[in-house]
């Protein structure tokens, strides 16, 4: 009995509901690039409905994780996986699919380099053992650049029905882009600085 639950231990934050929220979120991922690689009104609202579930698992992993005392480093490493897979892929699929074009794009490659950045960060800071709390900003920006791309998603759909759905989905990304700036400097403002610390 007592092996058996030595053997069972270690699986239990693995199989937790915020994790398997997260699971969720790492699927959508490729089915709402098909659903833009498909096209079609239809399959735009089955992707911007399947965006809105993957974000709304991104509040309540977390949220329940603290909640019920379930936080695990699995999880801890996935959240932030999951979040920009999701962004990137999206955003790429947008750009493929011309919703988003010509100067637009420098807020995507914006919004996209940023993400690369701070996974870098994270992961050399994860070593020195420095954490690296989100900041109110950096949670703005996340909420804005998500309604952002909904919008996006919705795209020439949601013309039909709201004629500037696509403008406010730009406007919002290039917004997105301007916190992403500011917030990618505080990160690397903390990396070189115990990079410094690192060399002295």
């Amino acid at each position: 009995m007592d092996v058996r639950r030595s053997i069972d231990a270690p699986l239990k934050p693995r199989i937790s509901l915020p994790n398997l929220l997260t699971y969720a979120r790492i699927a959508a991922v490729p089915a709402v690039v098909t659903c833009l690689l498909v096209g079609g009104d239809d399959a735009r609202w089955l992707a911007l409905g399947l965006f809105i579930a993957a974000g709304v698992t991104d509040f309540f992993d977390g949220f329940l994780a603290r909640r019920w005392s379930q936080q695990s480093s699995l999880g801890r490493m996935l959240d932030p996986i999951a979040d920009k897979l999701l962004v990137s892929a999206t955003l790429l699929m947008l750009a493929a699919d011309e919703t988003i074009t010509g100067l637009n794009l420098v807020a995507a490659i914006i919004i996209l380099c940023r993400e690369i950045l701070v996974s870098g960060l994270r992961e050399f800071l994860a070593e020195l053992r420095v954490p690296v709390p989100v900041t109110r900003l950096a949670k703005w920006k996340t909420s804005i650049q998500l309604v952002a791309i909904g919008f996006l998603i919705a795209g020439s759909a949601g013309d039909k029905i709201l004629p500037w759905t696509t403008a406010i989905g730009l406007s919002g990304l290039w917004i997105a882009a301007g916190f992403t700036v500011v917030t990618g400097f505080d990160y690397l403002r903390v990396g070189v600085a115990h990079l410094m610390d690192e060399n002295r």
